[in-house]
């Protein structure tokens, strides 16, 4: 998993409510046993014109030139912001897979759904609460000044804006280890990995007959 330390990026606006995770990725790009290739379908259904399909040519589709993906000054966007209860809906982990693999780092909203806030830290990506009078004011700027940025210091735990203030969130200190550090469940087991093959060692010295499998 891709460690989360500063970044620094363009912003991106999702100005609705209760965006659920069938929005994010549609149901039939669920098909896929595969990890990887959702970028080009995140949000599908408010993005193109025409219904996409797994495995389908994304220069042959049809944009919707007013979805806020498509316009060129969101081009290489990877902080979004949000309204209230992002991620609801079903708890398909292909959400969060769908937003990286787009190129977002963070987001930001005043809420999340827990399943979908949950897998967003197991895979490397930054769900960031802030109140919803920030976050409102950030639509504003965003809005207003085209090549809007912000910084997000995870180590220090605070959005910086443009103008150098800054406002600070709440992570759990575990999750932050995590990202900081870029351990995934896996990750986090292979930390230990000299242990683990001491211990099947010395379990196989004691009961041998364990290395043999029957056909």
């Amino acid at each position: 998993m891709q460690a989360f330390t500063i970044h620094t990026g363009l912003v991106a606006p999702m100005d609705r409510e209760n965006v659920d995770t069938d929005a994010i990725i549609p149901k039939q790009f669920l098909k896929s046993i595969q990890r990887s290739g959702f970028g080009p379908n995140l949000f599908d259904e408010w993005r193109y014109l025409d219904k996409g399909e797994p495995g389908q040519d994304p220069s042959s589709r049809k944009p919707n030139p007013d979805f806020v993906l498509n316009q060129a000054r969101y081009k290489g966007a990877s902080v979004l912001i949000a309204r209230r209860n992002f991620g609801c809906g079903s708890s398909r982990e292909h959400a969060p897979w769908a937003l990286d693999q787009y190129g977002f780092r963070a987001v930001i909203a005043p809420s999340y759904a827990d399943i979908f806030f949950n897998n967003c830290f197991k895979n490397g990506l930054l769900p960031i609460v802030l109140p919803e009078e920030q976050v409102a004011r950030l639509f504003d700027e965003v809005a207003a000044f085209p090549g809007y940025s912000l910084t997000v210091d995870l180590p220090r735990q605070v959005v910086v804006k443009p103008d150098g203030s800054e406002w600070p969130f709440d992570v759990q200190p575990f999750r932050k280890y995590c990202l900081v550090n870029g351990f995934d469940d896996i990750g986090l087991t292979l930390r230990h990995a000299d242990k683990i093959r001491a211990f099947e060692a010395e379990r196989l010295a004691r009961m041998p007959w364990l290395a043999h499998r029957s056909l």
